[in-house]
């Protein structure tokens, strides 16, 4: 009796089985295809900036939370401020999940702001999330003896630029045709590095929408040193670094002003945005959305953040979406014309 009682029992647990013990392939036909599988993740600016030592950062710890563990590997594309690697990432890059990348976040405002070179409809990526919520800044270098926002009015700051879909190229002309400051802009560096570079030999004086994050992770001891000053932070809030220095919206005159640098300054929600293309099954965006979101928890990913001095406030790719329908919607003709008659 005992033993028939065992046997029925074993017989009960194999039958049940099949509902808790499936494959992994069976249980999860996400897990099915990342499994051995390489991930690109794209970078669109040079190395050493703050774009890629971010991306690379994400590299190295978000595959253990996507099914299947895929290993992602980091690859630099430049040209144009991320705008070569954002057009080819939406009409070329494979739309089955295994390639995601980076690019300046300014690109997906383009079309909106008749900025030309995008050949893409920014609502259509499949937006996965950013790790900050960033404030940029404008900075001047030691030796041009600005130190305050307002002689930007009177004195010339030559500043560089990773070209005309960068914020620090946007950023500047949007000043200027606001308020009239005197930013003259050196365009067509691959980037952030770069820039510093030229700073440093005296072919430029400064940069504008410069992440202030960035600043801080590298070149903390120009600022210990005061071999730059923050003149402005060029965002809608102040960061808690930087509680006595204005905004560009206490600068602004009129509510058409405001209404400009709000348009302009929402992007800095989405400070450094990872995307894949248009078209990525709903299942493998949802699981890099949850995988992305899981990484900005992580131990080990915060604590190397931390080494790096990166910032992380992550914003979801939902809301990313959701920001950059909204301003396509509520922008209006006018204020788009003439945001893009500045841009130009």
């Amino acid at each position: 009796m005992i033993k028939r009682t065992a046997i029925l029992a074993v017989l009960s647990l194999i039958a049940a089985a099949p509902a808790h013990a499936q494959s992994p392939a069976t249980q999860s036909p996400v897990a099915d295809f990342y499994k051995g599988r390489n991930v690109d993740v794209y970078i669109g600016l040079s190395a050493g900036g703050v774009y890629d030592i971010t991306a690379r950062l994400l590299a190295r710890q978000m595959g253990k939370y996507i099914p299947g563990n895929p290993n992602l590997v980091p690859r630099n594309m430049t040209g144009a401020a991320g705008l070569r690697l954002a057009n080819w990432l939406y009409a070329q890059g494979p739309k089955d999940g295994s390639a995601i990348a980076t690019f300046a976040r300014g690109a997906a405002f383009n079309a909106l702001l008749g900025v030309e070179g995008g050949l893409f409809d920014a609502t259509k990526f499949s937006w996965i999330g950013s790790t900050n919520n960033e404030v940029s800044v404008c900075a001047a270098w030691h030796s041009t003896g600005i130190t305050k926002f307002e002689q930007l009015y009177k004195q010339e700051l030559i500043i560089g630029s990773t070209g005309g879909s960068g914020d620090d190229e946007q950023y500047a002309k949007i000043v200027n045709g606001v308020l009239g400051t005197k930013l003259r802009i050196v365009s067509g560096y691959p980037g952030g590095n770069e820039i510093k570079m030229a700073m440093e030999r005296g072919e430029v004086g400064g940069r504008c929408g410069w992440s202030w994050s960035s600043v801080k992770s590298t070149q903390a001891q120009w600022l210990k040193d005061k071999t730059i000053s923050i003149v402005a932070q060029l965002s809608l809030r102040r960061h808690d670094d930087l509680p006595d220095l204005p905004t560009i919206l206490d600068h602004a005159k009129t509510d058409e002003d405001r209404q400009i640098f709000r348009v302009m300054f929402a992007r800095q929600v989405m400070a450094w945005p990872f995307a894949a293309p248009p078209g990525v099954p709903a299942d493998r965006l949802a699981a890099l959305r949850r995988a992305f979101e899981a990484t900005m928890k992580d131990k080990e990913f915060l604590v190397e953040a931390e080494r790096l001095s990166l910032e992380v406030r992550p914003v979801p790719g939902e809301q990313i979406q959701s920001l950059i329908e909204d301003l396509y919607r509520t922008t209006s003709p006018e204020l788009a014309k003439k945001i893009a008659g500045m841009l130009k």
